[in-house]
């Protein structure tokens, strides 16, 4: 499967953009753990031009990620396009286009899935965003605004038709924020759409191995792309790389070395930020981890984890954590 000129090998599986959860630490642990593509924090085109600190910062790429790809979100054509060339400045891989967030600081404001409301805004946007740079650019999107207004199949023809190289596609509309089951079945059918030739992205629980193996097998789709069940579970690509295409060498992780990524993780925020602010940056990993999940009379370690405002504490409680799983685990 190929982007533009990137290549991404057969069956890819790529890291979603996540706000607060895919800083370069965690997209360079993705990519050591199978992850073909990696994707940035989503970028306001508002704020990259008015050069705020916080956001700027969201461009740096580490060449070991690559291929990597930057998402800026936005509903004004002037600002997106001003933004997409300093986002080409940054020297991404691909150059995404984010309308698909639903969350209300963004949707509401007709940016995101906002811009579903909107087609003929969204593909003013894009057609100017893709006449603007060089790269290659894609589309992150939804089914549409609500359960009356299921768009994807004729926006996916549409989108094509402006010039974008790839779409992803979460299976739920924006009213269904991240609730309910994902619809994969609208992403077949764009697949399958005979005027669709560009790649086409399923996105939406891909939660185990067995659950990306059938989303390629059932729906078809050029690659997948995992969000949510990826926090504080890096480990997860190598999982799912291995049951997608058997002839990909993987030994499964020990509980040891788990525990060692996310000891990573949290000692990378808190040198990337600062003590107090990279410990709660991480604790929704820490949160999130399947790790920990079934452990008998956990609550109490896992609030004093949750709990723990300085490194040193925060370790301690994490080689307590370590003991007692490997003990359940073994």
């Amino acid at each position: 499967m190929k982007i533009g000129n990137v290549d991404l090998g057969e069956r890819p599986l790529f890291l979603a953009p996540m706000e607060d959860v895919t800083d370069t630490s965690f997209r360079l642990m993705c990519r050591e753990q199978g992850a073909d593509m990696v994707y940035t924090e989503f970028v306001s085109s508002d704020a990259l031009i008015r050069n705020v600190n916080s956001t700027t910062r969201k461009l740096y790429i580490d060449n070991r990620e690559r291929p990597a790809a930057i998402q800026i979100y936005g509903k004004d054509v002037d600002s997106m396009v001003a933004a997409a060339k300093i986002v080409e400045e940054a020297q991404p891989d691909i150059l995404d286009i984010n309308f698909g967030c639903p969350v209300k600081k963004v949707a509401g404001k007709g940016a995101g899935a906002g811009m579903l409301r909107d087609v003929p805004k969204l593909l003013e946007i894009t057609k100017a965003v893709v006449n603007a740079v060089k790269i290659p650019v894609t589309v992150k999107t939804r089914l549409g605004w609500d359960c009356n207004n299921k768009i994807i199949t004729t926006l996916a023809e549409q989108l094509q038709d402006c010039g974008i190289q790839g779409l992803a596609i979460h299976g739920r509309t924006r009213s269904q924020m991240y609730t309910g089951e994902a619809d994969w079945t609208l992403i077949a059918e764009v697949k399958n759409n005979p005027r669709i030739s560009i790649p086409i992205i399923g996105n939406g629980d891909v939660t185990s191995p067995e659950r990306a193996v059938e989303c390629f097998d059932m729906y078809g789709v050029d690659a997948v792309m995992v969000g949510r069940a990826s926090i504080g579970a890096p480990w997860v690509f190598g999982e799912m790389k291995k049951a997608v295409n058997n002839s990909v060498p993987y030994k499964p992780l020990s509980i040891k070395e788990k525990m060692s990524l996310l000891r990573r993780q949290v000692q990378e925020s808190v040198d990337r930020i600062d003590e107090y602010r990279g410990i709660l940056h991480i604790r929704r990993h820490l949160a999130a981890t399947p790790l920990f999940k079934g452990i008998p009379n956990f609550r109490p370690l896992r609030i004093e984890m949750l709990r723990a405002d300085n490194l040193e504490h925060l370790m301690d409680v994490l080689n307590r954590v370590e003991a007692i799983i490997s003990e359940y685990y073994n």
